[in-house]
Parts: C-alpha cells; structure tokens; sequence
C-alpha cells in the first residue's frame, strides 16, 4: 500500500483499540517492520496526532484527532449505529470487521452533542440469532467475483438435494435472517435467481466476464421482484 494510504490505515488500528497496543502487534496487523511502524508514528506525531507510547506498553490514540466533527443529529446517529450492528450481527467476518472500523471512524469524528446517542442509543438490533448455515465456498470468491463481474461455475443442490450444475452471473449477495443468498442470472435458466450460498459446494470462475453492467442488472432484477413478490428472495428450486 502506499505511504498515505498506510499512515491513514495506522490511524484506523490505533482508532479501533480501547487499550495500548505494542508496536508488533501494530506492525503484525499492518503487516509492515516494527523499524517502519516507528517511522510511521513518528510521522503522524508530527503532523499533530494525539498518540502517546510508553515502553513495555505500547501505543494508544487518545482524544483531540486533527479532523472536523461530523454533523449528525441523535436520530442519524442512531440510524447509523442501528445497521452497523445489524451487519455485525448478521455479516461475514469481513462485514464485521468492516462495520467495526466504520464505527470507529465515526465515534473519532461525532459532534459531541450526539456522542450520548452512540453510547447509549435508544434502538437495539435484536438478538444475533441461531447462526448460519456453514458454506463451502467461502463468502469472498463470490464477493470477488461480483465486483469482478466474472461468470461462477457452481455446483448447486436445491431443497430436495438434487444436484445441478450451473453458470451465473452473481449480482449480489443477500444477508437474511438464516441464510445467506446469492443473486445471479442462471444461464440454464434464462432468468434470474438467487441460490443459497450453503447448498454451493463448489464454486470458480469460468475465465470470462459477463455483459452488460452490473447495476443494470440488479436494477433489472428488483423490477423483476416487484413485479413478483412471492419470489423475493427465494432460492432456485429447479
């Protein structure tokens, strides 16, 4: 990563940490030399971060970060916190830390008149639930394909467990209650579907982009969904 990027990277670690932490545990996470770390601290510290270390104990951001508040009132605060904890709730390892670390940003840089709606909000996400189903394929080939805009191969079982194999389109995946979805265009279908990401044993891309944007069509898809509430979200069954 560049020099920037890494200095801002640091400044979100030490963000997201309620207690010091050692200059190898920063430079483990960063995944940069404790020689470098030191150069990087040194250099945030001169440009006027509050970070403050002591030897044996390590290092700890305190108050008084260089960057202008954000203007939320209590109600978008609480709106905010509402869907991160939701995502680190019901999101993978990847959109949990994600939501973690926005949350951080966003207590670094909250006017002080709605620092108490972030401690203490008055809307809670509910309980975590009973858990997901395990996945075979992990949930990153499919992010990776998706923003890649690559065809999946996949090999699918539907609810009876008949198996099928399939060439997708993969638009976008879905964080439901219980399960985990992907929605694609079905080549052996024609049509648009979602699938189960927990009836996925295998997955791997065919080497080949598909057409057309990918916006378009996912917005081609909630047409389709309006049009056909009964089929929202409901994985392929044939």
């Amino acid at each position: 990563m560049s020099r920037t990027t890494r200095l801002l990277t640091l400044l979100q670690v030490l963000r997201g940490k309620s207690r010091p932490a050692t200059a190898a545990t920063l430079a483990g996470e960063l995944q940069i030399s404790e020689r470098t770390l030191y150069r990087d601290i040194a250099e945030l510290t001169a440009l006027g971060a509050p970070i403050f270390g002591e030897a044996g104990v390590g290092y700890v951001l305190r108050s008084g970060l260089f960057l202008p508040p954000l203007m939320l009132n209590a109600d978008e605060t609480e709106a905010i916190v509402l869907g991160l904890r939701y995502v680190d709730q019901r999101g993978d390892e990847v959109l949990s830390k994600a939501a973690a670390d926005a949350l951080a940003k966003i207590a670094a840089v909250l006017a002080p008149e709605a620092q108490d709606a972030l401690r203490n909000p008055t809307v809670l996400p509910g309980p975590r639930g009973y858990g997901y189903p395990q996945n075979a394929v992990p949930l990153n080939v499919f992010r990776q394909a998706i923003r890649d805009q690559s065809k999946l191969n996949i090999d699918y079982a539907d609810a009876q467990q008949v198996p099928s194999q399939r060439l997708i389109w993969p638009l976008a995946l879905g964080f439901l209650n219980e399960v985990r979805i992907i929605v694609a265009w079905c080549e052996l279908r024609s049509a648009y579907r979602t699938f189960r990401t927990d009836r996925i044993s295998a997955a791997h891309e065919q080497g080949e982009r598909y057409p057309g944007r990918r916006s378009d069509l996912l917005r081609t898809w909630h047409k389709q969904m309006q049009l056909d509430d009964a089929g929202r979200f409901t994985p392929d069954k044939n």
